[in-house]
């Protein structure tokens, strides 16, 4: 700068045609008479003006009037302008924040539609459109600040398409056989000792073969990512020298993280997450994205800005009457405005970039009851989720909605149209209370273990609409469920306060870290516990990195800001005794669940005998053998046994046979004694052969121990059994 002036780069301005409106972005094409340069368009409908700002290697500035305005879009093509060249734009108009209007071009804006980024948001005063230090800070944020931003923000890069996708096969598993594990690219791969260090934390690292063989040997059929959109980091954390870990206060749609790139950022991230795609689909793994669209990283009305607000507030987001103030169903300080037509356009535009562009697979839907709002309330016929079903691009991908926001009316469990599966975290509180001996009576695990029709049986809906877990990246891991009770946040700098009190956890008996073998002994088999219910459970199993094998994070239910050896997974964990039985099981679970498919249903229980036999596809017993009556599913009981029968199971295979399988006895025994049960006899089996046993912390083999059907079994304390039926 140069008295408070941009400099101007050496040689001519280069001219400004005109260009067109379409597509919105920055798009590197041949122009008028076969001229190569870079088309740019930015929907900003109430703007009194904009201008193209350009930056050279040495960070000098050129702004170009984008002279053009077709359907409140502003246009233009530059000849010359090639791939790698940063840019921004500087928007003009009133200074209102009464009415909503935040328009400051004093204010470099990122690019909504940016296909890479380059550079880090720090957050200091300058990046702020208001006076972020004015002495009456209640007032603060209708002060216009007229101090030059672009030395402090990230730049937008222009990135030349011309990937070749014709050699990647999607993997396109059906719901029913997918199989979900939520990982973090960087966490994941930090302290892999087997991928090279310079990779580590990357696109890159993640495609490495030492990376992809974990999960292929573990058996899962997609990788669900946290956050991996252009994100910021909050103010709050910067100030305590910490970091957004997770990712979920994105400032950019369209661009993969820069962070997670080792190849460089000047658009070499674009290329690395596609070769990461395509290296997860040769190895038959789908790709899912965690998005954040649902609000940004400007936060409210004293937030800073950074792209949406600065370009047109009004529009982007949702405005209380107090239009100075902003709706927040998220809790994250502002909700974008789903409902109008340019905010549905650029995550529309989005989610297909994502899908044809970039390779992914399908989507999580961070707070998707927001994005069903339709002027206030949730509503199952917003225009986003009519959208979305009429999509031919869309329509065709995996889509999770996690059903619930902050906002009143928010929780939505069950709620979400055919084409969408749920997180349910019904399934996770059910499981979790029973295993730690909460549940009052077992009618609503018995809901949770066979598919949950109860909340999607109708529309068409399937066992699959219902993602299980016991866990995610929000809350405890698998381990510390049963090491603590009480969270131990105090790491994340803000006295505790964060995160849930709600754990449903058990400690078994003492909190924290415990020297007692007794102790440990009992959280390894709780542990096998739960993964074991979850991963035999009707529907469609989600794993968190790491639970496999007996991640801890130290009682820290809410990480979000832990991007150390906190969070990164420790890969030193399958060397262990203990852990690495956990490991071993969790791959023979996922191998049973894929050989049969009486454990991945395409449709519901019935309850009512199907086959000749006249055996229910579906039958619950109590420990004297009988099936159980309506009284004995509200009375209190520590356990519970269900036959899952493959004899007649709906639907049939691709060459129009019909699917059977071996049947299924499971028990599941919470109490802290053993207890005898006796095995359903003739017609339901001769004799049962054990598959699973939790008891057992040696878990490489099956156990093999044959029963005959009537007889009497112990079964040991806190344990979980499946035993085969033999025909």
């Amino acid at each position: 700068m140069l008295n408070g002036r941009p400099r101007s780069s050496p040689g001519l301005v280069p001219p400004v045609w005109p260009g067109a409106p379409t597509p919105l972005g920055a798009r590197f094409r041949d122009g008028p008479e076969g001229v190569a340069g870079t088309n740019f368009a930015l929907w900003a409908g109430g703007a009194e003006a904009v201008e193209l700002c350009l930056f050279d290697e040495d960070g000098t500035e050129t702004r170009l009037p984008l002279g053009e305005l077709t359907h409140e879009i502003w246009h233009g093509f530059v000849p010359g302008i090639r791939p790698g060249r940063r840019y921004g734009y500087r928007v003009h108009g009133r200074w209102d924040p009464w009415t909503g209007a935040r328009w400051n071009p004093a204010k470099l804006l990122l690019d909504p539609y940016a296909r890479a980024v380059d550079g880090e948001f720090t957050l200091p005063p300058e990046v702020y459109g208001h006076v972020r230090d004015w002495p009456e800070q209640h007032v603060a944020d209708t002060v216009r600040d007229a101090r030059d931003s672009a030395p402090y923000v990230p730049k937008g890069v222009v990135v030349h398409d011309d990937d070749d996708w014709s050699d990647d096969r999607r993997p396109k598993t059906p719901w029913a056989d997918s199989v979900i594990y939520e990982l973090h690219v960087r966490g994941f791969t930090m302290r892999h000792p087997g991928v090279p260090e310079e990779l580590r934390g990357t696109y890159a690292g993640l495609a490495h073969p030492a990376a992809v063989e974990h999960l292929t040997r573990l058996g899962v059929t997609a990788v669900e990512l946290l956050p991996v959109h252009q994100f910021a980091h909050e103010d709050h954390l910067l100030r305590r020298g910490l970091r957004n870990y997770w990712g979920y206060n994105s400032v950019g749609y369209f661009a993969p993280h820069a962070g997670y790139s080792a190849s460089g950022t000047a658009g070499q991230q674009v290329g690395e997450f596609k070769r990461m795609v395509k290296a997860l689909h040769a190895a038959g793994i789908e790709v899912i994205l965690d998005v954040v669209y649902n609000h940004t990283a400007e936060a409210g009305e004293l937030g800073p800005t950074l792209s949406l607000r600065g370009i047109d507030n009004r529009g982007y987001y949702r405005l209380p009457p107090d239009a100075r103030r902003y709706a927040d169903y998220t809790g994250c300080g502002n909700t974008l405005h789903v409902v109008r037509p340019q905010v549905l356009r650029l995550i529309t535009d989005s989610l297909r970039y994502w899908v044809t562009e970039m390779g992914v697979d399908g989507f999580r839907f961070d707070l998707a009851a927001a994005l069903a709002r339709s002027m206030h309330d949730v509503d199952m016929l917003s225009p986003f989720l009519a959208v979305i079903a009429q999509d031919p691009v869309l329509r065709r991908v995996k889509l999770i909605a996690e059903p619930w926001d902050v906002g009143s009316g928010g929780y939505q469990v069950g709620a979400f149209p055919p084409l969408w599966t749920e997180w349910n975290d019904r399934y996770r509180d059910a499981v979790r209370d029973f295993w730690r001996g909460a549940l009052p009576d077992v009618r609503d695990l018995g809901y949770r273990l066979s598919g949950s029709s109860d909340l999607y049986a109708w529309g068409g809906r399937r066992p699959y609409a219902s993602v299980n877990f016991v866990t995610a990246h929000d809350g405890f891991t698998l381990r510390d469920l049963v090491t603590y009770e009480h969270k131990h946040n105090e790491a994340n700098g803000e006295g505790n306060r964060d995160g849930t009190h709600d754990n449903r956890a058990w400690n078994c008996g003492t909190e924290g870290e415990s020297e007692d073998p007794a102790v440990n002994a009992l959280r390894l088999r709780q542990i096998r516990n739960l993964l074991t219910t979850l991963l035999l459970s009707t529907g469609v199993p989600m794993l968190v990195a790491g639970d496999e094998m007996g991640r801890t994070q130290g009682g820290n239910n809410n990480a979000y800001c832990q991007d150390n050896e906190v969070s990164w997974l420790d890969w030193s964990l399958p060397d262990r005794p203990g852990t690495a039985q956990l490991l071993a099981l969790t791959r023979r679970l996922l191998a049973l669940r894929q050989s049969h498919p009486v454990l991945r249903r395409r449709a519901f229980f019935s309850g009512r005998p199907h086959a000749p036999d006249g055996l229910r596809d579906l039958a619950w017993f109590t420990a004297s053998g009988e099936e159980m009556t309506e009284a004995d599913w509200w009375a209190p009981a520590p356990s519970v046994c269900l036959y899952l029968s493959g004899r007649d199971i709906p639907g049939r295979d691709a060459h129009g046979e019909a699917i059977t399988d071996v049947s299924f006895l499971a028990i599941l025994h919470a109490a802290g004694a053993p207890a005898s049960f006796r095995l359903p006899g003739e017609p339901w089996a001769r004799s049962y052969e054990v598959v699973v046993d939790t008891s057992r912390e040696d878990q490489s083999a099956e156990p093999g121990t044959v029963h005959p059907g009537g007889a009497s079994l112990l079964v040991p304390e806190r344990c979980a059994l499946l035993l085969r039926v033999r025909e």
